[in-house]
């Protein structure tokens, strides 16, 4: 079985050095993984003494397999990460992925709600009932500040001031956003009436399930879904889709991508300029449907 010194020593490096969030970390080293399974099969391996033609050979391999171009791509770039740590440590005197292109691949849109279709999925949650009144809360804390899933799930009661408001996302580096007051007011509503009738005793998650401990990611994905299918919205939605019309939705009304990018949490900026890039060319595409010269 291959030494796992080296993975436990990446994650430590991406977790407390580059604060890199949850759901990335757990992608770079299951794709390393991965690529240790399939060069070794189990058997005793070593990542020092991998070689160029080694880590060629396994992507060929992924392709072979039917892997996508942005399954590839991102398995390079894992491993490349990787490789790059261990050289700069001093385990590994030259990175075997260094000189490995990435392959390049057309990047699908991300599906971006309407406001009409916000205030739908919004209305669906019944905040007369327990659960209505939580997911209500849930929804209006996603949309009023991007948060991703992972984070909404680890907020904890101190994380949010409705005083102030505002909520401390603790994802690796702390970020303080501001909520708008429906949010506030479905927050609020959810604490004093849903909350104390759901949570088990000593319980500190805000949000919390139906067993009274801390909501899952999946546990949130099968709310979400019977939400869409209720409002009837046909299209693919995820729950990062929130936080893309987060995004997308500040920057149609003129929020900077310096302040989007804060409350995104974005380490670099050029993941937040994505999204400008896309609110633009959405403005070309309706520009030369609509204009009667285009």
């Amino acid at each position: 079985m291959f030494d796992t010194k080296y993975i436990d020593n990446f994650k430590d490096y991406l977790t407390n050095e580059r604060h890199a969030p949850t759901n990335t970390v757990s992608s770079y080293i299951r794709d390393i993984k991965q690529f240790a399974n399939h060069l070794w099969n189990g058997e005793d391996g070593d990542f020092e003494c991998v070689t160029t033609e080694e880590v060629k050979q396994y992507f060929s391999d992924l392709q072979s397999n039917g892997r996508s171009p942005a399954t590839v791509s991102r398995s390079i770039a894992s491993l490349k990460a990787f490789y790059r740590r261990m050289t700069d440590d001093g385990f590994k005197g030259s990175n075997p992925v260094a000189g490995i292109p990435v392959i390049p691949f057309e990047k699908k849109q991300p599906y971006i709600l309407s406001n009409k279709e916000i205030e739908l999925l919004l209305e669906q949650p019944d905040a007369n009932t327990l659960k209505g009144c939580r997911d209500k809360a849930m929804f209006e804390t996603l949309y009023a500040t991007g948060i991703r899933v992972s984070e909404l799930i680890s907020l904890d009661l101190d994380d949010v001031n409705l005083v102030t408001g505002l909520i401390v996302c603790r994802n690796g580096k702390d970020r303080t956003i501001p909520i708008y007051d429906a949010a506030i007011r479905a927050i609020s509503h959810y604490l004093t009436f849903s909350r104390p009738n759901m949570a088990v005793t000593g319980e500190v998650s805000l949000f919390v399930n139906t067993g009274g401990g801390r909501m899952s990611r999946q546990g949130f994905w099968k709310i979400l879904k019977s939400y869409l299918d209720k409002a009837q919205i046909s299209e693919e939605v995820t729950p990062q889709t929130l936080r893309h019309s987060f995004a997308a939705h500040l920057l149609e009304n003129g929020a900077d991508v310096r302040s989007l990018q804060q409350m995104l949490g974005h380490s670099d900026i050029s993941s937040t300029q994505a999204y400008a890039r896309f609110i633009g060319q959405q403005i070309k595409d309706v520009y030369k449907k609509a204009h009667p010269r285009a």
